[in-house]
């Protein structure tokens, strides 16, 4: 197992030290959450990171012997972009064709940077907008993801569908709902991505959900629906590290969480201690 953390959780840190930190924990993957790149900004465009700052950054990861995992936190702090903002599920054809540029900009940031995955959440950017049927959402977002499929596959660079639960959205609340837009888009470079606190909303034992999903799952977060790391709430990981292991999932486990006390330091030690000591179990 290849253990991550995204990077956004050691808030304004710099990166050097805080990547510095994670990597003698142990880490050997950074996941980047592109608003980082432009701290300080409340609307963040990829298109405005400069060629200078990608090479810096990806020059970075490699210097500390790090790999650049991919992009996640797609499409937040891009409310308020001109003309419009990008949103996956609009019916106004002029708002999916500036969602489809601005995934490929994606593509190429993650690409310059080394990545190899984009991980699709930002519930805010793909909830249902009114008079917005389910159906009609999938078809929205379906038409999105095919139309950027063909520079992802030039750029080697995944999309991994996340679903999430009912308490940030309406829209892709299981990993079977991603798997069935996945389908739809049909290309091996749109996939699923699985993640403990969202799986945890669902009616399935998470590990049902990873064996079900085993052909589909492109990129994995650990982390708990207490919003801290794994091992720092109630589930346990053994079967989940168990049915990854089974389903010979040879990627990444990313550490993601939305709270950050007692400290970003000790989330990012307690959950690769815990991981590594599940891992090791089996």
């Amino acid at each position: 197992m290849k253990f991550a953390f995204c990077n956004e959780m050691f808030g304004d840190r710099p990166f050097a030290q805080a990547w510095l930190f994670a990597r003698d924990l142990g880490y050997t993957g950074v996941e980047i959450a592109p608003f980082t790149l432009m701290p300080g900004k409340e609307v963040v465009d990829a298109n405005d990171i400069s060629s200078a700052r990608r090479t810096e950054v990806r020059q970075l990861a490699a210097d500390l012997g790090l790999e650049v995992v991919g992009l996640h936190w797609l499409l937040a702090k891009t409310t308020g972009l001109c003309p419009v903002s990008p949103y996956l599920t609009s019916p106004e054809p002029s708002v999916r064709q500036v969602t489809v540029d601005y995934f490929i900009a994606l593509a190429q940031l993650c690409a310059d940077l080394g990545g190899k995955v984009m991980v699709l959440g930002s519930p805010q950017q793909r909830n249902l907008l009114p008079d917005v049927t389910y159906d009609l959402a999938e078809n929205y977002a379906a038409e999105i993801l095919r139309a950027v499929m063909p520079v992802c596959e030039d750029m080697d660079v995944t999309i991994a569908l996340e679903p999430l639960g009912p308490s940030e959205g309406d829209f892709l609340l299981t990993a079977e709902s991603a798997i069935k837009l996945a389908k739809r888009v049909d290309s091996p470079n749109c996939k699923l991505h699985l993640d403990v606190k969202a799986m945890s909303s669902e009616d399935k034992p998470i590990d049902q959900i990873i064996r079900e999903s085993r052909k589909w799952t492109a990129h994995f977060h650990a982390n708990d629906p207490n919003l801290l790391g794994p091992g720092m709430g109630d589930v346990e990981f053994e079967s989940i590290f168990a049915a990854l292991k089974e389903t010979n999932y040879d990627g990444w486990a990313s550490v993601e969480v939305f709270k950050y006390e007692p400290s970003p330091e000790e989330i990012a030690s307690q959950s690769i201690s815990y991981m590594r000591r599940v891992w090791e179990t089996l």
